[in-house]
């Protein structure tokens, strides 16, 4: 599958994707490259400091990217993308490549070991082990 755009499809996203932006704040140099670079970030499937450098330093397009996801910048572009397109209703993809359970999902064992506990019958057949049985003899005998 190609994930290359041709420059016409690039001009029709810069478009929607600069709409979809703030109205306030510093205009950014280069808005292809910033999209590219999350192309990349996301093909790729590298880490932020892995960005290669002709997309920028890697902290300034995550500070970007960041401040732009909590806009909602890019909720809106992918909502404006996909009522423009005649099928999109007809495309639903759910990703899960990075979704991960948490370790005791897994059965693992949790930090001190494995904890056992005795049933409740053993328990109620068994002495109290918090009332030491002499302390039990000394205070029937003082009842004599």
């Amino acid at each position: 599958m190609s994930t290359r755009m041709n420059e016409e499809d690039w001009a029709h996203t810069l478009a929607v994707f600069r709409a979809c932006l703030p109205r306030r704040g510093r205009k950014a140099e280069d808005d292809r490259r910033f999209l590219e670079a999350l192309h990349f970030f996301t093909v790729e499937n590298v880490r932020w400091r892995a960005l290669p450098e002709r997309f920028g330093h890697w902290n300034s397009v995550w500070k970007r990217f960041d401040r732009l996801s909590k806009a909602g910048v890019f909720e809106a572009l992918f909502d404006t993308l996909a009522s423009m397109s005649s099928s999109a209703h007809l495309i639903q993809m759910f990703d899960s490549t990075i979704v991960r359970a948490h370790v005791s999902a897994a059965g693992a064992i949790h930090k001190g070991g494995k904890k056992r506990r005795r049933s409740d019958v053993r328990a109620a057949a068994s002495p109290r082990k918090s009332t030491p049985n002499r302390t039990h003899r000394a205070t029937s005998s003082l009842s004599i």
